[in-house]
């Protein structure tokens, strides 16, 4: 059975799933497989959960005219996804980066929401696999698509773009983040530049924050939707600054957010340029702007008794662990500002010299007490006493139920897999 023919199943389905935990009554199931589990021994099950067919691409497992063999299961679900995109033939939006890329789709999404009806891609579901997924949740009433793209090595981009065909794109920055695939910052912007290769093959349009030198540095090409605080962009911001929350001023107005971190105000300019761009009225992306609420420990800003907690503990890099500290160190208040970081991990063979240039940070700021955790941190040298490291999670919080904090400004910030989000229950 070839693409084709699986899409016209596909169009009479509930839709495409690949965990039988989470099927929905007339899905069709695709067993993918991976290093440690093989999907096809749960194709039966799929079908016996309620799945109208199953995908598999060993025959062993195909014993009844419910299931469809293929090579390749990944291949054929990316096939399917790509000749759907083509079906639908709909605008689709691509924003990649390495730093701030789901705030930023969350908010564009936010945006055109208020005038279009629009499918982006669900939390962090940017990969090979969530790519085409994303691509085969949207149907025909769908009149916008928004797909966050990630990658931690070269061509993964590439591959992404193939599959999406963009006819919109938008890179946030390029940043020191999963340099362990990337190798250095080089690698990073050639990476992240395969979705601007593939938007200039095709001839169409890229949006540029014009502040940004790399990207201008990097891109060669006219056809642009630009933003940013200089002359020449398009649509002029200027961002609020010394502020808890991010804001950018356009048009005489203050466009205020519920995010913390003055990079996220870039975040904001680009969700109301794209806004503008797709002619959603002005006083319905100030709304937009001002409504969305982080989630999933991003840029998020909570109040706990007498304490202000900036909590972005979803992920990090240097580049995003800079701009954290950077932001938090020029917030004005009287109030004594606490830190706590954990590892920034996948940066490979620059891991000790990352680490260190961000106590020598730390070193510099006007930060009352630095907690530090993890193996990454732990190595690195300071003889200020202010900074205090520890090597476990229990050992820290265990140290901060044991500390009053009392009107405090609190940052948390470090990689997912240090879970510094259960450092709230003893602050």
């Amino acid at each position: 059975m070839n693409v084709a023919q699986i899409h016209q199943h596909f169009l009479i389905s509930s839709g495409a799933c690949i965990d039988t935990r989470e099927l929905s009554e007339g899905c069709i199931f695709f067993a993918l497989s991976g290093p440690n589990f093989n999907g096809n021994m749960f194709a039966r099950e799929a079908l016996e959960k309620g799945a109208k067919l199953a995908v598999v691409d060993e025959e062993i497992y195909a014993t009844n005219r419910n299931f469809i063999i293929v090579k390749d299961v990944l291949k054929t679900l990316q096939e399917l996804a790509s000749f759907h995109r083509k079906y639908l033939d709909l605008p689709i939006i691509a924003i990649t980066g390495s730093n701030g890329k789901t705030t930023t789709k969350e908010l564009v999404n936010t945006v055109l929401s208020k005038k279009y009806k629009t499918v982006a891609t669900r939390g962090n579901l940017n990969n090979h696999i969530g790519v085409p997924l994303t691509l085969l949740s949207m149907d025909e009433d769908t009149e916008i698509g928004i797909v966050e793209m990630g990658a931690n090595h070269l061509k993964e981009i590439e591959t992404l773009s193939k599959i999406t065909t963009p006819d919109y794109g938008y890179i946030t920055n390029f940043g020191k983040a999963h340099l362990e695939g990337f190798g250095n910052i080089e690698g990073v912007i050639e990476a992240k530049s395969e979705l601007y290769t593939n938007i200039k093959k095709n001839k169409k349009l890229l949006f540029l924050n014009t502040d940004d030198v790399v990207q201008r540095k990097q891109l060669n090409y006219n056809h642009t939707f630009t933003f940013g605080t200089t002359k020449d962009a398009k649509v002029q911001f200027s961002y609020a600054d010394n502020q808890s929350y991010a804001g950018v001023n356009y048009n005489d107005t203050l466009f205020q957010s519920k995010i913390t971190g003055k990079h996220n105000a870039q975040n904001i300019a680009a969700a109301i340029s794209i806004g503008l761009y797709f002619k959603v009225p002005f006083e319905l992306v100030k709304e937009a702007i001002s409504e969305y609420n982080p989630s999933n420990n991003r840029s998020q800003v909570t109040k706990k008794e007498s304490n202000t907690i900036f909590m972005d503990a979803y992920n990090a890099n240097p580049t995003s662990m800079q701009a954290a500290l950077s932001n938090f160190d020029e917030i004005k208040t009287t109030e004594p500002k606490i830190v706590i970081l954990g590892d920034m991990l996948e940066i490979g063979a620059s891991s000790e010299e990352e680490h260190q240039e961000i106590v020598a940070i730390l070193e510099k700021g006007s930060f009352t007490e630095c907690y530090l955790l993890g193996e990454n941190f732990n190595r690195t040298k300071t003889n200020k006493s202010t900074i205090i490291k520890f090597k476990s999670n229990e050992n820290l919080k265990k140290h901060l139920e044991e500390t009053e904090f009392k009107n405090c400004h609190i940052l948390i910030k470090g990689s997912r897999a240090m879970a510094l989000e259960k450092m709230l229950t003893a602050i």
